[in-house]
């Protein structure tokens, strides 16, 4: 069955999930919605991504940096957690330091797909669309060509979509979660900056503030 950007939504809607845990789950249970909570919930990454900020302060946490050998990359992020305990385990920090080092070597644009500006998203899926249809595709076999191509556009460009640095089965959606449910507490990346000799400031940082 062909698992649509639709039903991935309205399981990530209904569970909290990241969306390559949901398509895994929705192929897992070929297509059907039930099935595809249930499995999530087996994982424990349903009852994980509910604890993602679900009303919790997350004040605590640390600003974690990475400077490349040579002194010409550095990249600092600020990883949130819910209390100071937290904050202070080897695991936290541990991801936090991983995270900064993913940074470093992937440099993704945006933290989360909705941070992407419409413009943007809308430019690429008209450039996807020439592209496929000068590749000789009909119209409806065209717009799911273009489906798949720009859930691999996010994919590149998103922090939280992207493949994990250390493991490329995973994305860094997966990652978070699954610490969220070694550590029992709210955990955010709010905010990320990029900094290369060389490169333009608006290429070089993200961040979820208004």
């Amino acid at each position: 069955m062909q698992i649509t950007a639709q039903m991935v939504k309205e399981l990530r809607e209904a569970t909290g999930a990241g969306p390559l845990d949901c398509k895994r789950a929705l192929e897992a249970a070929e297509g059907d919605m039930q099935k595809a909570i249930d499995w999530l919930r087996e994982k424990g990454l349903a009852k994980a991504a509910k604890k993602l900020g679900a009303g919790r302060s997350m004040n605590e946490g640390v600003i974690e940096t990475y400077q490349h050998f040579n002194a010409r990359l550095g990249v600092m992020v600020e990883v949130n957690c819910e209390t100071d305990f937290v904050a202070n385990t080897d695991s936290f920090r541990q991801f936090a330091k991983e995270i900064a080092l993913h940074i470093a070597n992937l440099n993704p644009e945006y933290l989360k797909r909705e941070d992407v500006p419409d413009a943007v998203v809308q430019a690429e899926r008209e450039l996807q669309r020439r592209r496929t249809l000068e590749e000789g595709k009909p119209g409806t076999v065209a717009d799911k060509i273009v489906d798949g191509r720009m859930e691999k556009f996010f994919e590149e460009i998103v922090l939280m979509e992207q493949k994990f640095l250390k493991d490329d089965a995973k994305s860094i959606s997966d990652i978070l979660s699954e610490r969220v449910a070694e550590l029992g507490e709210s955990i955010e990346i709010r905010r990320f900056a990029r900094f290369a000799l060389g490169e333009n400031d608006s290429d070089d940082a993200a961040d979820t503030d208004e």
